[in-house]
């Protein structure tokens, strides 16, 4: 059963449905690791044992009279400590929320769990998912798969984890700018950001909701098709026959090479040596309105953040970290009439940047530019806590910025991502299909 834990989710649904997984078994295997894990207490917020227990025995009786009701039903999964779980609590990794049991799921949840999948808990988080380092010295901070010693990447930082130390099968986060995709590229997984508004947001605690997007983490490209149809009740887009044949993509080179340090730059250029040689064409282009629309991100997210969570971060204030807290409060000082004009002024970039890149398939750039820093040193260190979580979004912001689905694969360097953007998730799975098979 060792072997189950490592699985991706797809294989695990292929296991039962030809009756050699029992998604009982499967899911008392995945709770056992849980259980036993030495960093399972930093990963894991709280475990739903008794609904994965039920949830899974629905499953197995499913699937012994065949009426599965998706390709991943029975698999278990983790949920991001965000998503909404009747009964259960739900703190988005904040003491400020301590004790806020929801009476319902999330909509995404509830439809995965419709689908079959099963709840195997809840997942530790930066506090409000304001943040990309994944560091919360006020709950748990959980380890980077590739050095324990360093930060996993936030916020969606034990979605990620969980799979990367083999305690589920698959995670779902949040991205609001690179919360899915950085803790995805540090800890070699597939990362799955969704366009605004494709997935519901229903039941999911807010940071800033007009750039909030819900993603899984995974294993392997299939397996992000999979979740994706899972929490909106849809079909996942085929991958057969995909190719890197006669793709176009474009090298972002504005902004996102800014500041690269040389393991992501050299493992960037490797991956798309090997993507040219799978049939892709791949150009060098510069963009001014991705410079321009990153100058706007202070504008944007910090005071939709703040606006949101300004009564209960002002009330008990020394239930934050510091450094996270004052996130919030830099959007404190700014008009709403200069909110108002860079959203204006975003929508003018958007428009322009989807021109300029109608042409190419996808635009593809280093996931991450640095690689994760140690917990220790950006605990100590102030000043180095807010330039590396700076740099750690730099590049996934952009998406977040121009509206954009993203996916980001493993290159093969550890804690080093290549990100694919562009605004059809469909278009990007069939894409990140065939570069995976590249880069494999």
């Amino acid at each position: 059963m060792d072997e189950w834990l490592w699985a991706s989710a797809a294989d695990l649904g292929r296991g039962i449905e030809a009756g050699n997984i029992d998604p009982l078994e499967l899911t008392e295997a995945y709770l056992a690791a849980i259980e036993t894990h030495q960093f399972s207490e930093r990963i894991f917020a709280r475990t739903t044992a008794d609904r994965a227990r039920s949830e899974a025995k629905a499953a197995s009786d499913r699937a012994k009279v065949g009426l599965r009701r998706s390709p991943l039903d029975g698999v278990p999964i983790s949920w991001k400590d965000l998503f909404d779980t009747t009964g259960i609590a739900t703190e988005a990794g904040s003491r400020l929320l301590a004790g806020r049991v929801p009476d319902r799921d999330a909509r995404v949840l509830q439809t995965a769990t419709d689908a079959g999948l099963v709840c195997l808990g809840k997942t530790h988080m930066t506090e409000l998912a304001f943040s990309g380092l994944g560091l919360n010295p006020m709950t748990q901070s959980p380890p980077c798969v590739n050095d324990t010693d360093a930060v996993s990447g936030g916020s969606s930082s034990g979605a990620a984890t969980s799979v990367a130390f083999g305690m589920a099968a698959a995670g779902i986060g949040s991205d609001t700018g690179g919360s899915v995709r950085a803790p995805a590229a540090w800890n070699d997984l597939v990362g799955l950001k969704t366009a605004p508004g494709r997935l519901s947001l229903e039941g999911v605690v807010p940071l800033c909701a007009r750039f909030d997007t819900v993603g899984p983490l995974c294993r392997t490209v299939e397996d992000a098709g999979l979740l994706l149809a899972a929490m909106e009740g849809g079909t996942a887009a085929s991958l057969t026959g995909a190719t890197l044949r006669g793709i176009k993509l474009a090298i972002l080179k504005t902004s996102a090479f800014e500041n690269l340090r040389d393991t992501p730059r050299e493992a960037f250029q490797g991956a798309v040596e090997r993507l040219t040689a799978a049939g892709a064409s791949v150009e060098v282009i510069k963009l001014d309105c991705v410079a321009e629309a990153m100058g706007l991100a202070g504008v944007l997210f910090a005071p939709e953040a703040y606006g949101t969570w300004k009564t209960q971060i002002e009330a008990n204030p020394d239930a934050m970290y510091p450094l996270v807290r004052e996130r919030f409060r830099g959007g404190a000082n700014i008009s709403a009439a200069d909110f108002v004009a860079a959203w204006q002024r975003l929508d003018t970039l958007r428009a322009e940047y989807a021109e300029a890149t109608a042409g190419y398939d996808a635009v593809i750039l280093p996931s991450v530019p640095i690689l994760p820093p140690k917990q220790n040193a950006v605990k100590q260190d102030d000043d180095l806590f807010v330039s590396e979580n700076l740099l750690t979004l730099q590049n996934t912001r952009i998406g977040n910025l121009m509206g954009l689905a993203g996916l980001t694969l493993p290159t093969g360097v550890p804690s080093c991502g290549i990100l694919f953007q562009g605004p059809s998730e469909e278009k990007l799975l069939r894409i990140g299909a065939a570069a995976e098979a590249a880069l494999a």
